[in-house]
């Protein structure tokens, strides 16, 4: 407990300290019109209360990502506390925030706009694809898994495809409909939930004398069945494994949604960074509450690995044996309503990032329609396939977006003559990471190399990237560098 009780502490330390750093290091100024207000559309950009706008990002970036990912993370050892605290504090809540910033700076535009202004149109064509790539299939994802969930508690008749088919109908309003209408009447309701579920469990963790058994005595070793034959090495597997409770690239996607409604820059450190922070809390209360629901590291392997078992059924018999009816009915609308929150918002980006590509004006639901149709044909087709491969490439792809990110913040801190080295360690870090990962992982995976040479390769890839930066640093202390971005 004393663990966990410290972690939490230094995760809220972490938001007014680093956050208020890193809120420094930009510069908000309240007295600067936010786009909400500029580029008020009625559909997209509205002005909505900040405790709203906070609830929507914490539900929009969280789904069920720090509880399935801290699930599944904690099975490496007590090392995955660290990366949650770690991870939430330097990374991922820098990452959204100063993504969001400037975001708010540039008139509320998508992440594809914002990462290729600062690295070269180039890349802006590679992220346009890419992102929207991401987003459809996060889309498709997150279909599949509630309408599972689903037809195993209603009747025979609600099958998975009907479901499925439900669900796909909802995505379609909450892409097109004005954000207020839908997103902002129930996403803080969930988001709500979602939170109340983990104060719940900690309560219960708290003043029940439940025994946490975090096992930091032995070691940060791997504590996986399978971590003598290194198919899942502790790095980088585990900063894969656990992603949206300590850093995640499709929370840049979301960022700009919400600097779309949000009416002040001086609330931004509270929704952004206050967001993830928060984010990162559930993540540890879960990763914590599955070691103490089964005994320890091993005892959540020997649990996943039992026939029908999966993180949905876990979470749902955790939360019936602790919290009870209340709690279990609130862990089953998380199971089901957290996936969907980030399907539907996932597909709301895409039809923003395509409406940027083209200039179509969103104001009129003709051009709404006109982009959707396509997107949700594309996501009803990636629906067929299987959904291991999909997550597979979901896992990697979003740590690769937020490589990408972490880059793009560094270069606009560096050309407006801030302290870059917030974004540029993180982004290093989180090359190491994706790169390594990519080369080592199994075929057909990855490309199944060596773990040293994969390390190696890893290495070489942040020299030369800082190589280049330093070289496009000095060209743009000259003059000589021109941005899209002004």
């Amino acid at each position: 407990m004393t663990t966990l009780l410290i972690s939490l502490a230094i995760l809220i330390g972490g938001y007014f300290l680093y956050g208020a750093l890193a809120e420094k290091i930009f510069g908000t100024d309240p007295s600067r019109p936010t786009p909400a207000v500029t580029n008020a559309d009625g559909v997209d950009f509205v002005v909505m209360p900040t405790w709203k706008v906070f609830l929507i990002q914490f539900l929009n970036i969280a789904g069920m990502g720090p509880i399935f990912g801290a699930i599944m993370g904690i099975m490496f050892g007590p090392a995955a506390f660290i990366w949650i605290v770690a991870g939430t504090i330097f990374a991922g809540a820098v990452h959204d925030f100063i993504a969001a910033m400037i975001s708010l700076r540039g008139g509320g535009l998508s992440l594809p706009e914002l990462v290729g202004n600062e690295l070269g149109s180039g890349v802006k064509q590679l992220m346009r694809g890419f992102t929207l790539a991401l987003l459809i299939l996060i889309g498709a994802v997150f279909v599949i898994t509630p309408s599972q969930v689903l037809a195993q508690l209603t009747p025979s008749w609600l099958d998975v495809t009907v479901c499925a088919v439900l669900i796909f109908i909802y995505y379609i309003l909450a892409t097109m409909l004005p954000i207020d209408k839908l997103i902002g009447r129930i996403y803080p309701l969930f988001g709500a939930a979602l939170l109340f579920m983990g104060i719940a469990l900690l309560g219960y963790m708290i003043f029940s004398g439940i025994e946490i058994p975090d096992g930091f005595a032995e070691g940060l070793h791997n504590r996986r069945a399978d971590a003598a034959s290194g198919t899942h090495p502790l790095f980088p597997v585990l900063c894969i494994t656990i992603a949206c409770g300590a850093i995640s690239g499709f929370h840049a996607t979301q960022s700009p949604l919400m600097a779309k409604c949000l009416k002040n820059e001086r609330l931004a450190r509270p929704v952004f960074y206050g967001a993830m922070v928060a984010e990162g809390i559930i993540a540890l209360i879960w990763a914590a509450a599955a070691i103490a629901f089964t005994g320890g590291y091993e005892g959540v392997a020997s649990y996943m690995a039992q026939e029908g078992h999966s993180t949905g059924t876990f979470v749902t018999d955790l939360s019936f044996t602790w919290l009870g009816t209340f709690g279990g009915a609130l862990a089953i609308l998380g199971v089901v309503a957290a996936p969907i929150s980030t399907g539907d918002t996932a597909l709301r980006s895409a039809r923003l990032i395509i409406a940027e590509i083209f200039r179509i004006p969103q104001k009129k639901l003709l051009n709404r329609i006109m982009i959707c149709a396509p997107l949700f044909v594309m996501t009803f087709i990636l629906m067929m396939v299987d959904f291991n491969v999909l997550w597979r490439y979901f896992a990697w792809c979003n740590q690769t977006l937020a490589v990408f990110t972490l880059w793009a913040c560094t270069v606009w801190l560096a050309r407006h003559g801030k302290v870059y080295l917030i974004t540029l360690v993180p982004a290093l870090f989180m090359q190491t990471v994706t790169v390594s990962y990519i080369l080592l992982a199994p075929r057909p995976e990855g490309f199944g190399l060596p773990h040293t040479l994969s390390y190696g390769i890893a290495a070489l890839s942040c020299v030369l990237a800082l190589a280049m930066f330093a070289i496009s640093l000095r060209a743009l202390r000259s003059g000589r560098l021109k941005t899209d971005f002004t």
